[in-house]
């Protein structure tokens, strides 16, 4: 057995988010060690990923942006696209093998935060602590005791929700012979593609040289599409709808990203708290979870350097969280067409306001201007009738 003031549990955003701030200036004068256990390379492995946000000024994570934009633009089905300047904010995008060397080259300064190589089996919950179980690269069991554990693995299931779409997408980093991309713009949604029978679709295009950019195809439903479906949604939206050829593919990524009003539990015992989407930190409307998870990793490191009990706080506002359960129970009810509310939304809202909106950030009175801009009758009546909703189980598959 061996033994850590604090384990964290996965090293995707979440988990390399909490080792960045535990192994910062102001703990490396404490004696609080740290082990950030990460999955083996294979299946429980996270895979590359592309994580975007916006906020203002200079960050924390800037040497890790691979780009950045001021820029936006919603192209609608039909009709002129919208662009807007979201000064003060500007909208990054950070790869996850950038972000995990950032964080491995704070850590290395920090001797009292390790990384290991392990398979999580089991943690067991104490009143003074947990024992983590962990199997080794050398197949060997292990025990790691640790007064506190903050497990950021994705769930394998969601509680019982009235509404749950996926945010499902397929992306590709293409390279094309001709200076084809503006670098300037970054199109957020493109609501141009096919809609499916229940939800919606958009393209999302980020520009990262004029010869090099992120075409992606993005689906809110409830069921994933194959492999060989991704494929053919992308390659249309960048044949037929961009009119673009001759892509060389770089690279791909496909994820899931649930969309629910299912309450997700963020202490799981005594000494055992979730974090990252696992705990909430995804804006249920929008999918967008890198600065939920800040603000739950920073109120975490917070409460550890003053000695407090370090329970991750709700990344999203209650008010915020009831009216994401509005919308999705809008859009899955069929009683709001989403490529019309988003483009009427970026069409007559400031889009730096918007954005704030979307992260939380604006006032009841903003929020309420905000939500006369939408369809109202169909609003209101998704609002009436959730209470009266059974909440039913969602699977992740």
């Amino acid at each position: 057995m061996f033994e850590a003031d604090v384990a964290i549990i996965g090293a995707g955003a979440a988990g390399l988010s909490l080792a960045h701030r535990l192994s910062g200036p102001r703990f490396r004068a404490r004696a609080c060690t740290v082990a950030l256990i990460d999955a083996p390379p294979g299946p429980l492995r996270p895979p590359r990923r592309t994580w975007c946000f916006w906020e203002s000024g200079p960050g924390r994570f800037d040497a890790a942006v691979s780009a950045s934009w001021q820029r936006l633009r919603v192209r609608p089905r039909t009709g002129p696209p919208i662009e807007g300047d979201i000064a003060p904010l500007r909208y990054k995008m950070i790869r996850s093998d950038a972000f995990e060397a950032l964080v491995a080259a704070q850590m290395a300064h920090h001797p009292a935060v390790r990384r290991l190589e392990a398979t999580v089996e089991a943690v067991d919950d104490g009143h003074l602590g947990a024992r983590v179980h962990l199997r080794d690269a050398q197949d060997r069991a292990r025990v790691l005791r640790a007064r506190w554990v903050f497990d950021s693995r994705p769930p394998g299931s969601l509680p019982a929700a009235r509404t749950t779409l996926l945010q499902h997408f397929h992306g590709c980093f293409v390279r094309a012979a001709r200076p084809v991309f503006d670098p300037a713009t970054a199109d957020l949604m493109d609501f141009r593609t096919p809609q499916p029978v229940r939800g919606l679709s958009f393209g999302y295009l980020l520009p990262l040289t004029p010869h090099e950019a992120l075409v992606e195809y993005t689906e809110f439903s409830p069921q994933v599409l194959t492999a060989a479906q991704y494929e053919a949604t992308v390659r249309h939206y960048t044949t037929e709808v961009l009119g673009l050829s001759a892509l060389e593919v770089v690279s791909t990524e496909t994820g899931v990203i649930p969309m629910t009003d299912a309450p997700l539990t963020r202490q799981t015992g005594a000494s055992v708290f979730r974090i990252g989407a696992a705990g909430g930190a995804t804006r249920p409307a929008t999918g967008y979870t890198f600065a939920g998870l800040q603000r739950q990793t920073r109120a975490v490191a917070t409460a550890l350097h003053q000695g407090r009990r370090p329970v991750p706080p709700p990344a999203h506002s209650a008010r915020s969280r009831a009216m994401d359960a509005v919308l999705l129970r809008a859009l899955d009810s069929g009683r709001v067409e989403g490529p019309e509310l988003f483009a009427r939304l970026f069409r007559t809202v400031p889009p730096g306001r918007l954005l704030r909106f979307l992260d939380g950030r604006t006032r009841l009175h903003q929020d309420l201007a905000i939500g006369l801009r939408t369809p109202v009758a169909p609003m209101l009546r998704s609002a009436l009738e959730l209470p009266f909703l059974p909440r039913r189980l969602h699977e992740l598959t």
